[in-house]
């Protein structure tokens, strides 16, 4: 399965430069930044066994594997919009995030999206 693009790539990629140019952009400028990355992450590692959440603008399923289809999935990534940018721009490394408590992760392969962060993201 194809992950279906939302947000042109373009528009994605100046969203999360002008939130890393200035923390304080306007929300639609995060609420972007952070779907577009979420969207780079479901496209570099396509699966549906962990779900990254970031509320309250996206979550996203990713890392290959047993695709979880019903309820509370299994593995959970979740953390607020400033970590997520962090994380996935390479700012903050996940051991840092963890330890920080910056971010929680649950089930025994919520931890395997370390090895696809940073994402790529530039357009």
């Amino acid at each position: 399965m194809t992950v279906r693009r939302r947000i042109d790539p373009a528009e994605g990629a100046a969203a999360v430069r002008a939130v890393l140019a200035d923390p304080g952009a306007p929300r639609a400028s995060l609420a972007t930044a952070v779907r577009y990355l979420l969207e780079e992450l479901a496209v570099r590692a396509e699966g549906r066994t962990v779900e990254v959440r970031v509320p309250p603008f996206g979550a996203v399923q990713a890392i290959p594997g047993p695709r979880h289809t019903r309820g509370t999935p299994p593995n959970v990534v979740e953390t607020d919009a400033a970590t997520w940018i962090a994380l996935a721009t390479g700012a903050l490394d996940w051991p840092a995030a963890l330890a920080a408590a910056r971010v929680t992760a649950s089930g025994s392969r919520a931890g395997e999206i370390a090895r696809v962060l940073p994402v790529r993201w530039e357009a």
